[in-house]
């Protein structure tokens, strides 16, 4: 069990919550709020690394926490790095092996004793196969088991930290976006293991899909409070929706009332009806609504507009494509038609080409062979994984600037528009683009592909760093849009929404499917 009590938390002049009592009990809680609402400070006050500004928190013996800070374990084995999840074992196997290694004396004997006896409380016999499964879960392969961290790929190393938090079934735990740098059969695998998770969880994720499927209660930071919903995601925007409809209507009807009585006391104030204008002083007194705070969530609007240009009917005809690296086959003898009107969701496990592909077809990466032929009219926008490769963040070119070089000839007005649809506000136009967070630079891109109606869209992960609300704005658009579109995601949510088409990169090859993901699964058998 996890219990605020009266935490408040504020951040210079800005209040991020105010004297929150909330309690946390067995079970899943999805923590949700809009990026800079103060989700990731609320899980660094639980997990006793920010001071709350008042107020305190009281949470059971043991906690595993999804860390971020990768490069502290680079020197270690990946499997060590696991069993560092139970700090009380890990520091008792490492005593012991120390303590092995010096000379026996009785105090020495009876220390090891100690340890032993620590060592077989916290199932330390069965560490390493324990972390085994995970690493297995989690789609490890055994043969990097006993590498160094600094030795294996980065999103595999990410992995790597959620096992290390899941790691000794500890009573509660703490998840901040465990599905990043997770593919798609990761992000089930996880999604069925913590359904058997017995004790609490926190988690904050930007999966829609995700929150529904493991949450059973929403705490939503919204109206400088944390409010606890029932149910997972989309039940807690129903209850939340209609809540706030609620007390709107309740207001409106008051405010109503309250014009109806002070007509009556202005038409009698001053004649001999005192008594009932003194009745009417009290009630008008009594129905002053109640000031509703405002809600901090913001949507961008995402629109991709009508292509100026129609393209020709075929897209993209790729013939016996091929691409890799170090001598090593990503992408093999790959052909496929691409045409006008698609919405293809390119899908497969890391490291099976799924970047490689777009960037292909983006045209800034070349094939080794095979052909790629780009039909007539066809005009790109990219959207990269890696924002560096089309925002330079070392440069000061303000926001305002950067999308101006978009498009020639655009009309002030016209960048004005697409800053205000993707939420920046005010000065936020002459914001340079070195300052931005990951969730503006995202924003930024998108607005750069509004700004200039292309009639073909290649998103590499765009959903990176976006929060539920750009996200699911973001799924809107794609499935309104009438040009093509071609985008890797790994969030199913976004995919349901955007993909008519898969494209799937898997360990026997290539596999392309004429309809939705859902269909896919069926007819995959998954």
């Amino acid at each position: 069990m996890i219990t605020l009590n009266s935490v408040t938390k504020k951040v210079g002049t800005r209040l991020l919550f105010e004297d929150v009592t909330a309690t946390f009990n067995q079970g899943c809680y999805g923590l949700t709020g809009p990026n800079g609402s103060g989700k990731s400070t609320l899980l660094k006050i639980i997990m006793g690394t920010v001071e709350p500004t008042s107020g305190s928190v009281s949470l059971p013996s043991k906690i595993g926490f999804l860390k971020q800070n990768i490069e502290d374990y680079a020197e270690q084995k990946v499997i060590d790095t696991v069993v560092m999840g139970n700090k009380r074992l890990w520091d008792a196997l490492t005593e012991r092996d120390r303590l092995y290694e010096a000379e026996m004396t009785d105090e020495v004997g009876i220390r090891l004793g100690e340890l032993e006896e620590i060592v077989g409380e916290e199932d330390g016999y069965t560490a390493e196969s324990d972390a085994e499964v995970l690493l297995s879960g989690m789609g490890l392969p055994d043969s990097i088991w006993h590498k160094q961290m600094k030795e294996i790929p980065t999103d595999l190393q990410f992995r790597v930290m959620l096992c290390q938090a899941l790691f000794g079934n500890p009573p509660a735990l703490i998840l901040d976006e465990p599905t990043n740098h997770l593919d798609l059969e990761s992000i089930t695998w996880l999604e069925n293991f913590l359904h058997d998770y017995k004790g609490v969880m926190i988690v904050v994720s930007h999966d829609r899909h995700f929150l529904n499927a493991v949450t059973t209660t929403i705490a939503d930071i919204d109206y400088e409070t944390i409010i606890l919903y029932p149910g997972n995601y989309d039940s807690m925007v129903v209850a939340k929706t209609a809540v706030r409809e609620r007390a709107d209507h309740e207001n409106k009807a008051k405010e109503k009332k309250i014009a109806q009585l002070r007509e009556f006391v202005s038409k009698f104030g001053a004649g001999t009806r005192a008594s009932q204008v003194q009745s009417r002083m009290k009630e008008i007194e009594r129905l002053q609504p109640i000031e509703l705070k405002k809600s901090n969530i913001q949507r961008p609007y995402v629109r991709f507009y009508p292509p100026e240009k129609s393209s020709g009917q075929m897209i993209f005809r790729l013939e016996n494509v091929s691409k890799g690296y170090d001598g090593l086959p990503v992408i093999r003898n790959f052909s496929c038609d691409i045409i006008k009107g698609d919405k293809i969701a390119v899908i497969g496990n890391n490291g099976r080409g799924k970047t490689t592909l777009l960037k292909m077809l983006a045209g800034v990466l070349q094939q080794e062979k095979g052909k790629i032929e780009v039909g007539h009219n066809v005009e790109i926008g990219y959207f990269p994984q890696n924002h560096g490769d089309v925002v330079d963040k070392s440069s000061k070119i303000t926001v305002f600037d950067w999308l101006k070089e978009r498009r020639a000839g655009v009309y002030d007005q016209d960048i004005r528009s697409i800053l205000g649809k993707m939420l920046f506000g005010g000065d936020d136009a002459f914001k340079q683009v070195a300052h931005l967070s990951g969730g503006e630079t995202a924003r930024l891109i998108m607005g750069g592909l509004m700004l200039c109606n292309y009639n073909v869209l290649i998103l590499d992960e765009p959903n990176n760093h976006l929060d539920l609300e750009a996200v699911s704005a973001l799924g809107w658009a794609l499935d309104d849009f009438k040009g093509t579109v071609i985008f890797a995601s790994h969030d199913r949510d976004l995919i349901d929404h955007g993909a008519k088409k898969i494209i799937s990169l898997e360990e026997s090859g290539i596999r392309t499917f004429d309809g939705s993901y859902e269909e896919y699964l069926t007819a995959k058998g998954g």
